[in-house]
């Protein structure tokens, strides 16, 4: 598979939140940081995400919010 996203990060899976539709899973990226991502259930379910899954966090530089 090819991406045009340039920032991927490798990291694992430390918690799955299920919501109505949504999952909210954190990612441990290293050096005490975090990734929280939300996707649909059908796609955890399909990618077999779950607490201890080696993944790559894909960011899109256009795609990133910020909170303060």
């Amino acid at each position: 598979m090819k991406i045009s996203a340039r920032n991927q990060i490798k990291g694992t899976v430390t918690n799955v939140k299920d919501g109505a539709v949504n999952a909210q899973v954190t990612v441990d990226i290293g050096g005490g940081n975090t990734v929280v991502s939300s996707i649909t259930l059908e796609s955890v379910k399909n990618l077999g995400i779950a607490v201890g899954k080696e993944v790559t966090v894909i960011v899109k530089a256009s795609d990133v919010m910020l909170g303060a």
